[in-house]
């Protein structure tokens, strides 16, 4: 299905971005375009890569002409531009708004503007029951992306999102950070030992994308089932690969970080098509008969559960030791 197409990805100097280019870099994509504002990771990717397959533009997706110009020709989109960090969300949440709305509202609109086949939109588990600025604003990305689903004529482009827990050794997330805390000799810092995080692998990340990219209808969202760990016992696991002997300091939960991970909410969950190693949320259809808000309703939402990381396979230490040997940073870590 690939083949003699041109793939764009936004924010594709990223960890999600990275993962995806490398996994279709030698697939039949014509051409792959990496559409950032970063000059600078930019050119060390072109560096590094070599690759006249890999076409590089500079551009701001809260800036509507500069996207447009970016997708003429192209057939596929992956969206992963956004802000990501809960902290700074939390304290500007407008640029949070800007970037992870808005910001996709352009790529979205571009992509139907231009005739792109696909368009599949980055989510994250914060945005089910959100608490935070960050998942706010990637629930409204959702909206926004199933309502221009019901616009657009979806034998031109379908727009559809993938919806993301924790993923391990991911920029900013907690792997790095412990093995940063290990290999220093520092108290590896935990907020909340019970705490609770799905672990799925940036290559699994991808896999949802391929998944998406040939299941879609239009307004799906698309999630991966996933087993997790406690922060406490992830923490102890890195702590046994490497035989290390840090002590370990509680600091106490984060501004807006939640105590466990929904990837599925219990109305999701009563429409959700169950496809084996994935959920697939398919896109509310009622419209404005407000009977369906105010008089009848469904009963089955009161029977079901969420689903969350504190309610999915829990591993032991064993089994999130074998977790973690299969990613390159703790492998490099124990071998060092």
């Amino acid at each position: 299905m690939f083949k003699d197409k041109v793939l764009l990805i936004t924010g594709g100097t990223g960890s999600f971005g990275n993962a995806v280019l490398n996994r279709f870099l030698h697939s039949d994509f014509a051409e792959i375009r990496v559409f950032s504002r970063d000059e600078k990771k930019q050119e060390d990717m072109r560096l590094a890569l070599k690759n006249d397959k890999v076409k590089f533009y500079i551009g701001d997706v809260r800036e509507y002409d500069a996207v447009h110009d970016a997708l003429r020709d192209v057939h596929y989109v992956f969206h992963a531009a956004a802000l990501k960090q809960v902290p700074s969300c939390e304290f500007y949440p407008m640029e949070a708004l800007r970037t992870n709305v808005c910001g996709a509202e352009n790529v979205m609109r571009a992509a139907i503007a231009n005739g792109v086949e696909r368009c599949v939109v980055l989510s994250t588990d914060k945005a089910v029951y959100p608490i935070n600025a960050m998942g706010i604003s990637k629930a409204m990305m959702e909206k926004v992306m199933v309502a221009k689903s019901r616009l657009c004529d979806p034998n031109k482009t379908i727009l559809c999102a993938t919806r993301y827990g924790n993923v391990m050794a991911s920029r900013g997330s907690v792997i790095p950070l412990f093995l940063e805390q290990l290999r220093s000799g520092k108290p590896m810092t935990i907020t909340d030992p019970s705490m609770t995080r799905f672990l799925m692998s940036l290559e699994e990340s991808v896999d949802l994308v391929l998944y998406a990219f040939e299941n879609a209808k239009p307004g799906d969202i698309f999630v991966q089932k996933a087993p997790a760990s406690t922060v406490g016992d992830l923490a102890l696991a890195l702590k046994e690969l490497l035989g290390a002997e840090n002590a370990i300091k509680i600091i106490g939960t984060r501004h807006g970080e939640k105590l466990y991970e929904s990837l599925v909410s219990r109305e999701e969950m009563a429409r959700a098509d169950d496809m084996g190693d994935y959920y697939r949320i398919p896109a509310d259809s009622r419209d404005l008969n407000y009977n369906k808000y105010f008089v009848e309703g469904e009963t089955q939402i009161s029977e079901i559960d969420d689903y969350t990381s504190h309610n999915t396979k829990r591993l032991t230490v064993p089994e999130v030791k074998q977790v973690l040997m299969s990613l390159d940073i703790v492998q490099d870590a124990v071998n060092a």
